[in-house]
């Protein structure tokens, strides 16, 4: 193949993977919206996560690299094209979970050339297993926006799907090791919602 054809070919997988990645903005995820018009979309999330990320940067438990947690953010949803949005407290959805997500990241990041596949697969994995102090950060915001969603919109999906206070106690525990600081938010917001 030339080295025209090689670009060409190349171009086109990554225009070809981000026509696919357009979809997540059609992926609606529980959550309402903070004026509690409507469900937000993952890609939506997606992109908040990246302005939480680098607004709450000061308080991460650990140092990280900043750009590093911000891709895990934006990239850790996409899987949601195919494996759709689990909602946290579903426990037949997240028996399945990892199967699905792992099927879509091997279609959806296939679309690549090979690479940019690896790279954006390693992210995505990384994010994941939670191993890493970006990773650690990048869960803990993930959990933080949901929560302060539904504290907006008077319990929001708390309300509507009643879990109960330790269930989305557990849901935030990346907050108390990754964001300790930020911990007295999520204790005022489970009192007022679920009491003492």
């Amino acid at each position: 193949m030339s080295k025209q054809g090689s670009i060409a070919d190349r171009i086109d997988r990554q225009l070809s993977f981000l026509l696919e990645a357009d979809k997540l903005k059609s992926i609606l995820r529980r959550s309402l919206i903070t004026d509690g018009s409507r469900q937000e979309n993952s890609a939506e999330h997606s992109w908040h996560l990246a302005l939480a990320a680098m607004i709450l940067q000061e308080y991460a438990a650990e140092p990280i690299v900043l750009a590093k947690a911000v891709r895990m953010v934006i990239v850790h949803d996409l899987v949601e094209i195919d494996a759709g949005d689990t909602f946290a407290y579903d426990t037949a959805g997240n028996v399945t979970k990892l199967d699905r997500e792992c099927r879509a990241a091997d279609r959806i990041f296939g679309l690549l050339p090979d690479d940019l596949r690896a790279e954006m697969r390693a992210v995505w994995e990384e994010f994941e297993a939670a191993q890493t102090p970006e990773a650690r950060f990048a869960h803990a915001v993930d959990r933080l926006q949901p929560l302060l969603q539904n504290t907006k919109t008077q319990g929001g999906t708390w309300r509507l799907y009643k879990p109960s206070r330790e269930q989305v106690l557990a849901r935030m525990e990346p907050v108390r090791t990754a964001l300790p600081r930020l911990w007295p938010v999520v204790i005022e917001a489970m009192d007022r919602f679920f009491g003492d």
